[in-house]
C-alpha cells in the first residue's frame, strides 16, 4: 500500500519527516511526498528521497491508499479521494460533522487523530497531547518575550528583582508544560484545574496547586474535566480574580470539549498591572479571556497584553512535525502487526474504534464509550451506596474538628514514642547511647533532605540511594558469623532488604531511563 503525504496549504506543519518516512518504509509501505510539502517545516525534498520516498505530485499523493494529513482536507478534497482510501488526520467530528459526512459518501474510511481514547495504550497516538504539549512549551516563551521584566529572581549590586509571578488555569498537558517550562525559568508558578487529581501533577512540576476546594469537581472517570455548575463557576470567579490580580502572567488552558468557557474577565483584567500578559491557550475554543481575540494579539486599556495565537505548533514546525509524525508512525505500526505493508483496521480494538469516524459509507461517529480510569461505575456506586446504608453512619466532622482530633492522635503518639525512648536510653549501656544519636541525627537530617527534594527528582534521588543500600549491604556482610546470634540475625534481614533495594532500584531506573532512549 502507499501512503500520500500531502502540502498542508494552512499548515507550515507537515504530516511526516524523513526520519518518519524511514520507519514507514520499514514497515513495508510505499511512501509519496508531494513536492515542497515540508518546505516550511525544513525539510527539503532531496531529504525525503534520500529517505526513501518518493516525491511526486499532489494528485499522486491524493490518490494514495493511505492519506496522512494534520488538518483534516477541504470537502472538495475528500470527494475526490478514491473509494476505500483511508485518511488519517485530526478531523474534530464533534465540531465539523460535515467533514464526517463527506467522509462517508466518498466511501473514505476517516481516523480522527484528536479522538483517540484517553487510556495508557492509547498515549503513544495522542496527537491532541502532542500539539498541546508544543503550545504550552510555546506560550510560556511567548509570554517572556512580551513580558518587561526577568521570569528568575535576580540579585545583583545595584540590587534584586522579585521572580515574576505566573498563574495557569488547568493542569492538563498544556498547562503542565506550560508550569514546567515557567518554572525552568525561575517564574513562581501557581496553578489551578477543576479535577483534583491534577493537584499532585501540578505539585510535581514545582508549582503552587491553588486549593479552591468548593470550584473542584469528584475525580474524572474519562480524563476530562466537565462543565461546571453555577456554585462552582461563583467559587472559581472569586478565586480567578484573586489571583489575577497579583498575577504578572496568565495562561488559561481551559476547553470542555472544544469550547472555552469565561474564566478571565474583563473586570479581572482591569485589575492587573499594567505590562502583564495573558496567553489564551482556548483562543480555537473563543478564548477564556473576555479580551481575547483569537489568532490575534491585543492591549487592553489597561496596558495588558492578550495573546490569542493558535497556531503556538506551528511556530515550531520541526519539532511538532516529528512528534505529530511519530503519533502516526505508532499508528501505523498498530494497524500493521505484520509489517507488510498492508492497514489492517480491528474494530475490535478499543483505540481503533474510538478513533474510526467514517468506514465503508457508514458513520462510526459518536464511538461507544470507554472506561479509561479507576474511577467507580454507577453500578459500583449504587452498590457501595446499598452496602453503605446498611451500616450505622458515624457522625461527619467539620473540618476544623478533623484537624483538632488528627492533631489530639499526634500529640499522643508522640508523648508515648518520647516515653518509651526515655526508658530505653535510661536502662541502654553507654555504646548504645553512642549509636543511637548518630541514628537519631540521621533520621531527622535524612527527613528534612528527602522532603525538600522537588518530587520530579524522586526517581533519579531512588538511584542514588543504591549506594547508600551497598553501603549497608557491605556492613551487613561484614557482621555475619558473630558470636552474638541476635547481631547474626539482624544482619542476615539487613543484608536481604538492602540486596533487594539495590537489585529493584536498578531495575526500576533502567525501566525510567528507557522510556526517554531513542527506538525504546
Amino acid at each position: 500500500m502507499r501512503i500520500g503525504v500531502p502540502h498542508e496549504s494552512q499548515q507550515t506543519l507537515v504530516a511526516a519527516t524523513p526520519a518518519t518516512v524511514t520507519k514507514l518504509v520499514k514497515l513495508g509501505y510505499e511512501v509519496a511526498v508531494e513536492a515542497g510539502a515540508g518546505t516550511a517545516a525544513r525539510f527539503s525534498d532531496a531529504a525525503f528521497t534520500e529517505a526513501g520516498a518518493a516525491v511526486t505530485s499532489a494528485d499522486t499523493v491524493w490518490s494514495s491508499d493511505v492519506v496522512i494529513a494534520v488538518e483534516c482536507p477541504s470537502l472538495e478534497r475528500i470527494a475526490s479521494m478514491r473509494q476505500g482510501a483511508i485518511l488519517i488526520s485530526q478531523v474534530f467530528p464533534g465540531a465539523h460533522p460535515e467533514s464526517v459526512t463527506a467522509l462517508v459518501d466518498a466511501g473514505v474510511t476517516g481516523l480522527a487523530l484528536d479522538a483517540v481514547p484517553r487510556i495508557s495504550r492509547a498515549q503513544a497516538l495522542d496527537t491532541l497531547s502532542t500539539m498541546s504539549n508544543v503550545s504550552g512549551y510555546r506560550a510560556v516563551i511567548e509570554a517572556a518575550s512580551e513580558y518587561q521584566g526577568m521570569f528568575a529572581g535576580q540579585v545583583t549590586a545595584a540590587g534584586k528583582t522579585a521572580p515574576a509571578h505566573v498563574f495557569v488555569i488547568g493542569g492538563g498537558v498544556a498547562g503542565l508544560a506550560a508550569i514546567g517550562t515557567a518554572v525552568s525559568l525561575g517564574a513562581s508558578v501557581r496553578a489551578f484545574d477543576v479535577r483534583p487529581e491534577a493537584g499532585e501533577q501540578i505539585e510535581s512540576m514545582g508549582a503552587t496547586f491553588v486549593q479552591a476546594k468548593a470550584a473542584q469537581q469528584e475525580v474524572s472517570s474519562d480524563g476530562y474535566a466537565r462543565e461546571l455548575t453555577s456554585e462552582q463557576e461563583a467559587a472559581t470567579e472569586a478565586m480567578y480574580a484573586e489571583e489575577s490580580a497579583k498575577a504578572d502572567v496568565i495562561i488559561t488552558t481551559a476547553l470542555v470539549r472544544g469550547s472555552a468557557p469565561r474564566t478571565i474577565t474583563n473586570a479581572m483584567i482591569d485589575t492587573m498591572k499594567p505590562g502583564s500578559v495573558i496567553v489564551d491557550l482556548a483562543a480555537s475554543g473563543g478564548g477564556n479571556a473576555e479580551a481575547c481575540v483569537p489568532g490575534e494579539r491585543a492591549v487592553t486599556d489597561n496596558g495588558v497584553i492578550v495573546l490569542g495565537y493558535t497556531d503556538l505548533p506551528g511556530r515550531m514546525p520541526a519539532q511538532t512535525s516529528q512528534l505529530y509524525g511519530q503519533n502516526i508512525v505508532n499508528l501505523m505500526a498498530l494497524l500493521t502487526p505484520a509489517k507488510d505493508g498492508q492497514a489492517v483496521l480491528n474494530m475490535e480494538d478499543v483505540v481503533q474504534r474510538g478513533m474510526c469516524v467514517a468506514l465503508d459509507g457508514t458513520t462510526m461517529w459518536p464511538p461507544p464509550p470507554v472506561q479509561v480510569s479507576a474511577a467507580p461505575t454507577p453500578a459500583a456506586d449504587q452498590a457501595q451506596s446499598a452496602e453503605a446504608a446498611a451500616i450505622p453512619a458515624k457522625p461527619s466532622l467539620t473540618p476544623e474538628e478533623e484537624a483538632k482530633l488528627r492533631g489530639r492522635r499526634q500529640l499522643v503518639g508522640g508523648a508515648l514514642a518520647a516515653v518509651l525512648i526515655l526508658l530505653a536510653l535510661t536502662f541502654s549501656t553507654y555504646t548504645f547511647l553512642g549509636h543511637f544519636t548518630v541514628f537519631a541525627l540521621a533520621v531527622v537530617i535524612g527527613y528534612y533532605v528527602i522532603s525538600g527534594v522537588s518530587h520530579s527528582l524522586h526517581t533519579p534521588l531512588m538511584a542514588q540511594t543504591n549506594a547508600i543500600s551497598g553501603i549497608i549491604l557491605v556492613g551487613a556482610m561484614l557482621q555475619l558469623g558473630h558470636s552474638n546470634l541476635v547481631v547474626t540475625i539482624l544482619a542476615v534481614i539487613a543484608a536481604t532488604v538492602a540486596s533487594i533495594n539495590i537489585f529493584g532500584g536498578f531495575l526500576v531506573s533502567r525501566r525510567m531511563i528507557a522510556m526517554f532512549q531513542k527506538g525504546a
